[in-house]
């Protein structure tokens, strides 16, 4: 752990504090005879990996027989979101306990502020040690905390710190800390743009910040270049910021490498949109944008995006529109298979209580989207579906912070 003397450490006080290896980490807590031992939640696609299994190669959304070729002793355990939610729960309960600056990023991880606390509750390192312990003896879950000036370092060194550790980067450290990293620890940068970076010679976060910005423009294009060269500077003014509110919603279904058929495809799509428009209901929002996100087999990704003339929450348009980016990719999709199906909602807004005329659904749609949420929320969410859906496996919903 890098820990400073020096006056200026008191501005290290933003915390990104992220628990290991999450559902597998809740299955080892809730039965003893896991720990120690390779885990791997869900079986046809892998959810989750514990550390143990991680270092046989077993990676989340590999397929369930690759995972259990490379790791033939791991114990493959289904997956159980409510006590996922309610360890998450659990561990927000504390983070609030620690500090009233808490921004949620995801079920399992959260920045922490805690720069004013110094005088009743100690430096930001020993609020940080504090915090594993009392997640540890609160709710039996390992987590690592990094602890830097910036949001972007904070994460950062969290994850250098893996699995159940501490790191502090003060301020005088930070390039020293930072530039010898491979250039994967920058945010923005996924197997594409490593492939690119690693083809011209650059492969350290180092080697990124000793290029101008003009320079990685020029490879990167004006809108990841820029942000490459601020955070290969550690440039990144973002505050914790408590009052955050979603800006967009999405879920995802990973699907192995079987391959699918268009019917079966549409099918699983029907089920993902069908849940987020419940969820946009039930906050009382809408959005006016849908976004497409596919994964291939060769494990190359797609992004597509529509935006729509007018803001809802009808599920039968939002279908559409997210029908019609598929349409436009399925021939890739047939060619390459689809390993991963998501969808995002953007553009969320405050539902006025408005509902235009719809471009092909008569007014009854929205009437009818209210009927059967209704219907849902007193049998079950799966209790009323489409037809098409009737017999196959609705997928897992995976727990997610409160949309607001």
């Amino acid at each position: 752990m890098f820990v400073s003397d020096d006056p200026a450490e008191q501005h290290a006080t933003i915390l990104h504090a992220d628990l290991d290896a999450f559902y597998a980490s809740v299955e080892q807590r809730d039965a003893p005879r896991l720990r120690g031992r390779p885990v791997i939640v869900g079986g046809g696609v892998v959810l989750a990996a514990s550390y143990e299994a991680k270092a046989c190669g077993v990676r989340t959304a590999m397929g369930g027989r690759q995972a259990r070729a490379l790791c033939p002793g791991a114990v493959v355990v289904p997956p159980r979101m409510e006590a996922y939610s309610a360890a998450s729960r659990a561990v927000f309960a504390v983070f609030r306990d620690t500090t009233p600056l808490v921004e949620g990023i995801s079920i399992d991880e959260a920045f922490l502020e805690v720069g004013g606390l110094r005088k009743i509750a100690g430096a930001p390192v020993d609020i940080a040690a504090r915090l594993r312990r009392e997640v540890a003896e609160r709710v039996g879950l390992p987590i690592t905390v990094g602890v830097a000036r910036t949001k972007f370092l904070a994460k950062v060194a969290s994850g250098v710190a893996k699995p159940d550790g501490l790191l502090l980067v003060p301020p005088e450290r930070e390039l020293a800390f930072l530039h010898p990293l491979p250039v994967e620890r920058l945010w923005g940068v996924g197997r594409v743009t490593a492939a690119k970076l690693h083809a011209l010679g650059i492969r350290t976060v180092g080697d990124v910040a000793g290029l101008g910005e003009a320079t990685l423009v020029s490879i990167l294009g004006r809108g990841s270049g820029r942000h490459l060269h601020a955070l290969a500077h550690n440039l990144d003014l973002r505050a914790v910021d408590t009052t955050h509110r979603r800006r967009s919603i999405g879920s995802q279904r990973a699907l192995g490498r079987r391959a699918r058929s268009p019917v079966e495809i549409d099918t699983i799509l029907a089920g993902i949109v069908d849940r987020l428009g419940r969820r946009l209901r039930g906050g009382n929002k809408v959005c006016r944008t849908v976004v497409l996100r596919l994964r291939f087999g060769d494990f190359t990704r797609a992004t597509r995006s529509h935006t729509l003339q007018q803001a809802t929450a009808h599920t039968g348009t939002l279908l559409e529109a997210a029908r019609s980016l598929l349409r436009g990719v399925l021939s890739t999709v047939l060619d390459r298979g689809l390993t991963l199906l998501g969808v995002s909602l953007a553009e969320l807004a405050p539902d006025d209580g408005v509902q235009l005329a719809l471009p092909f659904d008569q007014q009854s749609g929205p009437a009818l989207d209210t009927t059967l949420d209704a219907l849902r929320a007193r049998f079950g969410g799966e209790a009323v579906t489409r037809a098409a859906r009737l017999g196959h496996d609705p997928g897992i919903s995976v727990p997610i912070l409160p949309d607001t």
